[in-house]
């Protein structure tokens, strides 16, 4: 956001959060939304094979888990993105390309 801030002469000692300066600015977060869209097509092609990432991306490996806090998976985010309650649910979706592509340009549209 510093670019938007430098163009509207905004300091950066000014307490502005940004969601204000991007209203100000009358744009949107375009980047964040560019890169769900690519994990999602990416995620969808991975699932699709029946390979080691498969299997590492829906968690199905053998092994023990470490310590601490549960890494968040990349499956969780994606279903929150796109208002999915389940993630089993999701992986049902992406077996079918045509419906999961139209479902991303849905998210991309809608989502948060």
């Amino acid at each position: 956001m510093w670019f938007l801030r430098r163009m509207m002469r905004i300091p950066w000692t000014a307490k502005r959060t940004n969601e204000e300066i991007l209203t100000e600015a009358q744009t949107t977060r375009q980047l964040m939304t560019k890169i769900r869209k690519r994990q999602a097509k990416f995620v969808g092609h991975v699932i699709r094979r029946n390979q080691l990432a498969h299997l590492v991306t829906t968690g199905k490996f053998d092994g023990k888990r470490g310590r601490g806090r549960p890494r968040e998976k990349m499956l969780d985010s994606l279903a929150d993105w796109m208002n999915i309650e389940k993630p089993p649910e999701m992986i049902r979706k992406m077996s079918c390309r045509v419906g999961w592509r139209s479902l991303i340009a849905h998210a991309s549209r809608h989502g948060t």
